[in-house]
């Protein structure tokens, strides 16, 4: 199953005059989490344009910096206190997390913690100081007009969000959600919300549908209608944007645009959980995509865009909680797509990969130790034609471990049909949906056609079958490569004979 996903992001704003963005969430808690480059060369193959991270590793921005990839970084929940109490603290914040990135990688926003007022109720005091000293802080370095700051909400802090007309931030928090809206407001920046009609869905004892919740088309009869606007509702996404709009007006707030920092829906779930399967997340995913990027805007506001960042990335199978909570994303950690979105008619944007056209290759990072031993094996009982990397040959120019090793690795993934954990090769692999073929070496799988199974031919090698010299075989004495190249040229030029 291999998705292309063509993440064709335009726009920064969010405002009605912009055209909408779909943007990835990249969580961290992944057993074995790729490396910045690594992410970087998969953000890159699937063109997403816009991304939002949980903190601000410098790895991660500096891999991203020159690819004109949009980045929001955040202040992590237990930073915010002492920046929200002191604006020395912010500053310093912002010059080694911000000014020591910026214009190399491309910071667009500051999320300042992540659903505050509902997970870190205690720091609400110093939420809206946090933002006005990280804001105090751009304003110094002149970069206040390309930063925008804001915080994440949960949408549980919108009450009695159906009918839409109705809804209400949680008076409780008015004493900070009013100087918010008028930092917002002030600055030009938008409301983020993280909306969930997964949770919704889940939570509502069947009142809502799962079509509703899923954008998928509903019978006239069945809209929601709301009995004081007369606004009809065909999916909970818009309901709680809406809901989020009418809350804002309630206190006087008309003209902040909001921009969806979360949403998605899980490919997996516990026995509680029957609904989170990777059909409905693809349904959700794809039917997303296509409303946010046609620009449709919700039945309070039309045309007014509202950008939204899907959740995320990679399965992080270091969450705790149910089964669900391990399974929001897009790819495993491999890169390896975790289904195919159904996107035909989407046009050019997240367009479905109808060559399914994934390839192996060599982790840019990987050991090379590590790297000759899987090339070993690739090359012998790995069973792969091997002999283009020759020398004098079309691939083995350039003459390094990583670049034959990648030809090897993905000769094999092909070879095996591109089935699960045939682009392992002890950690040392990761698919990619970039065609690393060059010049006149031309790898398996470019024509998009997929491989066929050899019944004989082992898997591909696992920690269960290594040793500790790290050949990758219990099977296979391993040697050097070249000891293998120098071997096959003898055979073809007749000095041995089999």
């Amino acid at each position: 199953m291999v998705a292309l996903l063509l993440f064709y992001l335009l726009a920064i704003s969010v405002s009605v005059e912009g055209d909408a963005f779909i943007g990835v969430n990249i969580g961290t808690d992944v057993t074995d989490m790729p490396s910045p480059n690594d992410i970087v060369a998969l953000l890159k193959a699937q063109s997403v344009q816009h991304v939002r991270l949980y903190d601000a590793d410098r790895a991660m921005l500096l891999a991203l910096a020159h690819t004109g990839i949009r980045v929001t970084i955040s202040v992590p929940n237990d930073q915010l206190l002492g920046i929200g109490q002191s604006n020395v603290t912010a500053a310093n914040w912002v010059t080694r997390n911000v000014l020591a990135h910026v214009p190399a990688t491309n910071i667009t926003a500051i999320a300042v913690g992540s659903e505050v007022l509902t997970a870190l109720p205690n720091a609400a005091p110093v939420l809206v100081s946090a933002l006005k000293f990280i804001q105090s802080a751009l304003v110094a370095a002149n970069l206040d007009q390309q930063i925008k700051v804001s915080t994440p909400h949960s949408s549980s802090v919108i009450l009695d969000s159906f009918p839409p007309s109705q809804a209400f931030f949680n008076r409780t928090w008015d004493p900070v959600m009013v100087p918010l809206l008028k930092f917002l407001q002030s600055t030009g920046s938008y409301l983020m919300l993280n909306v969930y009609p997964y949770y919704d869905y889940m939570q509502s004892n069947d009142a809502i549908p799962l079509d509703y919740a899923l954008f998928r088309p509903l019978p006239p009869n069945k809209e929601a209608v709301d009995a004081n606007t007369l606004l009809h509702y065909t999916n909970v996404f818009d309901a709680v944007v809406d809901a989020a709009y009418f809350a804002m007006s309630y206190l006087n707030f008309t003209n902040i645009p909001i921009l969806v920092t979360e949403s998605g829906w899980p490919s997996k779930g516990d026995s509680s959980e029957p609904d989170a399967t990777p059909d409905n997340a693809n349904t959700y995913n794809s039917n997303l995509i296509r409303h946010v990027l046609n620009n449709t805007g919700t039945p309070k506001h039309p045309g007014v865009t509202v950008s939204t960042y899907i959740y995320e990335l990679y399965n992080e199978d270091l969450r705790s909680g149910p089964v669900s909570e391990q399974n929001w994303g897009l790819f495993y950690a491999n890169g390896a797509p975790v289904y195919t979105l159904h996107l035909t008619g989407a046009g050019t944007v997240f367009a479905n990969d109808t060559t399914n056209q994934t390839f192996c290759v060599a982790k840019s990072d990987a050991d090379t130790k590590m790297l000759q031993a899987a090339l070993d094996w690739a090359c012998g009982p790995g069973k792969v034609e091997c002999s283009p990397l020759l020398q004098g040959q079309p691939c083995y120019e350039p003459d390094n471990v990583v670049a034959h090793a990648t030809y090897a690795f993905n000769a094999y993934y092909q070879k095996m049909g591109k089935s699960q954990g045939t682009c392992d090769f002890k950690g040392v692999a990761i698919v990619t949906t970039t065609n690393p073929s060059h010049g006149s070496c031309i790898f398996p799988g470019s024509g998009g056609k997929n491989g066929t199974s050899i019944n004989d031919t082992t898997l591909a090698p696992s920690p269960a079958n290594s040793t500790d010299s790290g050949c990758l075989s219990q099977y296979y004495k391993c040697g050097s490569f070249t000891s293998f190249v120098i071997f096959v040229a003898l055979i073809l030029s007749g000095i041995i004979v089999l």
